[in-house]
């Protein structure tokens, strides 16, 4: 896991500085992609914040993760639209192809699987983003496909590395 001193020199800018919280987590989630633990309690002796408040203000917000996510980020859409056209069975779909249940990430760290109460796409629902991209009316067949790409696509890089 990350180390202190890079959690410390994350927040050197920020010392002495009221209100700087979110930006100090933010920073730290764009450069490791989550929000650890050892991070917190780094942040805490640097800002002298309770790691209870901490995870408090971290916790409000829908942003910040907890633990690693995948390099591919899949949020299927469970609103109300989104259920009716047969989100839920879209959600089991895509935990059976990738052996994983939601707020997840798999094995090998290429994808994690959130469900989301609602992406404001109701009309092209069920819905499913995956990496800021949303498909709508998504259907299995198509969603296998996208899948089966992402997969390939991480293969054929780790391939072309060795």
């Amino acid at each position: 896991m990350e180390g202190d001193d890079e959690i410390r020199q994350l927040i050197a800018p920020y010392r002495g500085k009221r209100g700087v919280l979110i930006q100090i987590l933010q920073e730290v989630q764009n450069r490791y992609g989550y929000v650890s633990r050892d991070a917190v309690s780094a942040i805490s002796e640097e800002t002298e914040i309770a790691e209870s408040e901490i995870y408090g203000v971290a916790s409000f917000y829908s942003q910040f993760k907890f633990k690693k996510i995948g390099l591919h980020q899949l949020k299927v859409c469970l609103g109300t639209s989104c259920h009716v056209s047969g989100g839920e069975s879209i959600m089991v779909s895509v935990e059976h192809h990738l052996g994983i249940r939601y707020g997840s990430t798999t094995d090998d760290d290429k994808f994690s699987l959130e469900r989301v109460a609602c992406m404001g796409c109701c009309g092209l629902s069920p819905v499913i983003v995956i990496d800021g991209i949303v498909y709508g009316k998504i259907e299995h067949k198509k969603l296998v496909k996208l899948l089966n790409k992402l997969s390939k696509v991480e293969d054929d890089k780790r391939n072309t590395k060795q």
